[in-house]
């Protein structure tokens, strides 16, 4: 393969071409931007993530013009719940979002939002890693980009990050990432399954090693569809923060549960292409915007503390961040306006869902609070609500009030808000 074509400019350079980047990418070209998308590596490739979808990710991909992708792949109903011998099934609530989620492996989803990027105009370079820019007056004003080829520049106008949870170019722009708060420890992994055509997702609120101890985690298995033809996406996840660190191994903790589900999901053989993942939490980040760039998705750490889902938020952040760019003229600085948006629109929920979060870290309290939840379909179908990311600030029912008050009263009490 030929070294990537590093063009000496552009008005608006995506670092990072996953979800978030290239939805960013493709939003930005569509405006009429002059568009680079940048990333380290070559496409397509795989991403450690649970690869489902809730009906927000689905929402933005019609935002993208992508809805139609999803037609042969899963609809996912809704989410079955089990924990202390007791089971919800529980739809995904109607709304303002559609009322079904999806599932695509991140391979192909990736591709597609790239490719759909490029189309509308966006000059991809791939193999080559922005590591370090230079300055002017405050702003960015290079781009510095290692290749095979050496050290290349690109001068830009307006830079978004999407460089993923370890965010090289955001660390070099002063992103830091803060571990008081709850952060995610995940692994993910793919089996044959006789039962891959399934409209349910299944979610284990009760988490145990092969040692039988609880873990404040939970486990997921649901149907893949599309090229991973009878596949079923299991994983599992685990809570923690620097005062009590996850101590687990991952792959024989999914190994063990994959085994649990094995007769219910009629799963055939081992788990195979074990990945994992630590990921950033709950906007538990500072130093999210300067006057010329912006960061977005598990850059940001826009990550549900109660999930670990990421891709609706990074889908969403891009298409944001891009309509900020669009008022640029009139006050160019993005240092607080980005931070304010990110605020604005998940600062009271990811308060309240990373004090949940951190909660569910301390002993006892996954079955204090879980053996009465799980047998209460009306506190379920809140919770399905919560963990998908459905509610949104316009939201005016009981509910949504509710968790706006809980963010609010958290809000109040935090020694570090979300992306401060």
């Amino acid at each position: 393969m030929p070294p990537p074509r590093i063009p000496q400019r552009a008005e608006v350079l995506v670092v990072g071409a996953g979800p978030g980047g290239s939805a960013a990418a493709a939003h930005a070209a569509t405006a009429g931007h002059d568009v680079v998308l940048l990333d380290a590596a070559t496409f397509p490739r795989d991403k450690t993530c649970g690869d489902g979808l809730t009906p927000r990710a689905v929402a933005e991909l019609d935002h993208l013009g992508l809805g139609r992708f999803l037609d042969d792949r899963p609809r996912l109903d809704g989410l079955t719940l089990h924990g202390w011998g007791a089971s919800q099934q529980i739809r995904w609530p109607s709304g303002r979002f559609p009322s079904f989620g999806s599932a695509v492996s991140r391979v192909e989803l990736d591709e597609e939002i790239r490719a759909l990027a490029v189309a509308r105009g966006a000059h991809m370079v791939q193999g080559a890693k922005a590591v370090d820019v230079t300055m002017r007056d405050g702003r960015i004003a290079d781009v510095v980009v290692d290749t095979a080829e050496g050290a290349r520049t690109i001068a830009v106008r307006d830079v978004i990050v999407a460089d993923g949870v370890r965010s090289g170019l955001g660390k070099a722009l002063g992103r830091e990432w803060h571990r008081d708060t709850a952060y995610g420890v995940a692994a993910r992994a793919y089996v044959r399954s006789g039962r891959a055509d399934d409209n349910w997702m299944g979610s284990h609120l009760e988490l145990r090693g092969p040692d039988g101890a609880l873990l404040p985690g939970y486990g997921w298995v649901f149907p893949l569809g599309g090229a991973g033809d009878n596949l079923l996406n299991v994983g599992v996840g685990a809570l923690a923060t620097a005062k009590r660190p996850a101590h687990m191994a991952l792959r024989p903790v999914l190994e063990h549960y994959a085994h649990m589900v094995g007769e219910e999901w009629a799963i055939e053989g081992p788990p195979q292409r074990l990945t994992s993942a630590l990921l950033p939490m709950g906007g538990a980040v500072s130093g999210v915007a300067g006057p010329n760039w912006m960061l977005i998705g598990d850059a940001a750490a826009l990550v549900n503390p109660l999930n670990g889902e990421g891709i609706d938020y990074a889908l969403e952040a891009g298409r944001l961040a891009v309509e900020l760019l669009d008022d640029t003229a009139r006050s160019p600085d993005h240092t607080t306006r980005w931070r304010d948006v990110l605020i604005g629109q998940y600062g009271l929920a990811f308060s309240a869902a990373r004090r949940l979060a951190g909660l569910l870290t301390v002993p006892q309290a996954v079955p204090t609070l879980g053996r009465p939840g799980i047998r209460s379909a009306h506190l379920m179908s809140m919770v399905v609500r919560v963990m998908g990311n459905l509610i949104t600030p316009d939201d005016a029912d009981l509910v949504a009030r509710a968790w706006r008050t809980a963010g609010r009263l958290s809000s109040q009490i935090d020694q570090r808000p979300p992306f401060r």
